[in-house]
């Protein structure tokens, strides 16, 4: 299949989503090889899980059906330029390519803007929006150190 085939299921799954009123009007696929290996659809209001942005469901539903947590060789199909969560994700999988249609630009228009999600990364955590304070107990790196010191481990 083209690029463009890709590009349009993920539209088409954008466009589902609005009319059947499940979600934003968001839509993902991840395709492995010329072939679809994950779907998603902005799901948030449907399930009251403010995470199941399209990009994030689309990996979910790959990584599952790949039995792997890393999207290599995947490339995501996505109807807008991801948001900051969906980026984070994105990065964590891996895959090697990503695909948008419409841009961070044109969903703030629509009233999804995550500019200032954008800034508050970039500020110290004292200096954010939201109060974030470090609580440091006694053995709080007691997790860091075990996991340093396993042998046992599966790096990611």
């Amino acid at each position: 299949m083209r690029q463009e085939t890709f590009m349009e299921m993920a539209i088409k799954l954008a466009d589902e989503n609005v009319a059947t009123n499940h979600g934003g009007p968001f839509g993902a696929i991840v395709v492995k090889n010329g072939r679809v290996v994950g779907v998603g659809r902005n799901e948030v209001t449907a399930t009251n899980d403010p995470t199941a942005h399209a990009e994030v469901q689309a990996i979910r539903e790959a990584c599952k059906n790949l039995n792997d947590f890393q999207l290599t060789d995947c490339e995501i199909y996505t109807s807008c330029e991801p948001c900051p969560m969906c980026l984070g994700a994105i990065y964590w999988a891996r895959p090697k390519a990503v695909y948008y249609a419409c841009t961070k630009e044109e969903a703030a228009a629509i009233g999804f803007d995550d500019q200032l999600i954008c800034e508050e990364i970039a500020l110290p955590a004292e200096e954010r929006f939201i109060n974030m304070k470090q609580i440091y107990c006694p053995g709080s790196d007691l997790p860091f150190r075990k996991w340093e010191a396993s042998e046992r481990k599966t790096e990611y």
